[in-house]
């Protein structure tokens, strides 16, 4: 058997080494309030149950779903993209549904960078665009993010030149940093300038709470060699539907059309129905941003009073929190026997290290539990 070397070296997934964290704990006796996912667990918007339900009995699911997803769904996110962000996109030529965020960020290695081309991600982040450049034979050469850069990438530190894709999580995934459109213009430019491509994956686009909602790259003036992701995950709670788009530069569209039928495809018929109803609906986004809000508040408070200052940005569904002394996989042993589980940053990337991430995912009656936890005692002084 011949195997990806790549593949193989590559670190474990973090969450699989989290995954037996919490195995051993349980099997201790320790019930685990589990704070390390970002898998939503609100019920699915009414809207879209309905819709799923309407498009089980009227479907056929006999037939393959078309390459390009259907009209209507092109249209329905681009007409959410124009009341988001101000921004036209062309339904037609420069928008593409896809499975949720992680199809098109493999896809986009494979097919818009050659064996021995690099990528720049930032670090810490989002380990899926690095192991996907791995996977594909790409070099790939770490942001380095921090406090002292407000957790954004520096456009000076990108070897320009050598990468082929640059990717930005906007707002960012651990930290919840915000990356302004100046920043988005520029990085855009450089890639322009260099050939490569800038990806930016806005995700938790729609998760704000202490200032304004977070930009897009869609609403750069001159959107060449930009490319755009988003899905219905985060921002309707429907991890389990797998749908999101891609979109922006109509010639990168077009060249993952041409190519997508061998080795991708479009979310099912009845997934898509579904989503025109989460696409088109916001009253259950700003309730969920009003749910995660609150939490945060609970949480953040909590972990302020453990001696866990959240030194992120203003967005997203975490807490990027500062440990005391540095040592995270210690205050991980530590939070276990509380029954938390948190996901140390060193898991994140270098950078990481001395932080945790606490995902705001659970249900609001867990976050307390877990801030009653956090509050029984500073965690300090024990060494780390």
């Amino acid at each position: 058997m011949r195997l990806n070397q790549a593949v193989e070296q590559a670190p474990g997934y973090p969450f699989l080494r989290l995954a037996e964290v919490r195995r051993e704990a349980q099997e201790r006796g320790i019930e685990i309030i589990d704070l390390t996912l970002g898998q939503p667990t609100d019920p699915a918007p009414a809207a879209v149950r309905e819709a799923l339900s309407a498009a089980a009995a009227e479907l056929s699911l006999c037939e393959y779903p078309s390459t390009e997803g259907m009209p209507a769904l092109r249209e329905a996110i681009a007409a959410w993209i124009a009341r988001r962000y101000g921004a036209t996109v062309d339904p037609h030529s420069e928008l593409l549904p896809t499975l949720g965020a992680k199809e098109p960020i493999a896809l986009l290695a494979r097919l818009f960078a050659r064996p021995g081309d690099a990528v720049s991600v930032a670090s810490p982040s989002y380990p899926v665009p690095e192991r996907s450049a791995r996977a594909a034979g790409l070099e790939v050469i770490p942001q380095s993010i921090s406090a002292a850069s407000s957790w954004l990438p520096a456009p000076d530190a990108i070897p320009w030149g050598r990468v082929a894709i640059v990717w930005v999580v906007n707002p960012h995934n651990p930290t919840g940093a915000v990356a302004p459109l100046g920043l988005l213009a520029e990085l855009a430019e450089r890639c322009r300038e260099s050939g490569a491509i800038l990806a930016v994956d806005e995700t938790y686009s729609e998760f704000w709470f202490e200032r304004e909602a977070p930009c897009s790259g869609l609403e750069l003036e001159d959107r060449s060699g930009v490319v755009v992701f988003n899905s219905l995950s985060k921002r309707s709670g429907l991890a389990g539907l797998r749908s999101g788009f891609m979109a922006g530069d109509s010639e990168i569209i077009r060249r993952v059309k041409r190519h997508r039928s061998d080795i991708g495809t479009t979310p099912p018929a009845i997934v898509q129905l579904a989503s025109i109803a989460a696409w088109s609906d916001e009253a259950h986004v700003r309730d969920a941003r009003a749910r995660y809000g609150a939490k945060r508040e609970v949480l953040q408070a909590a972990a302020r009073r453990a001696g866990l200052e959240h030194v992120g940005g203003p967005a997203g569904i975490f807490l990027w929190l500062r440990v005391p002394g540095g040592d995270d996989e210690r205050m991980l042993e530590l939070l276990v026997e509380r029954s938390l589980l948190m996901v140390p940053g060193s898991y994140l990337g270098a950078g990481g290290e001395g932080h945790l991430r606490a995902a705001l995912t659970p249900a609001s009656e867990q976050i307390e539990r877990a801030a009653e936890l956090l509050s029984r005692g500073v965690l300090l002084g024990h060494g780390v």
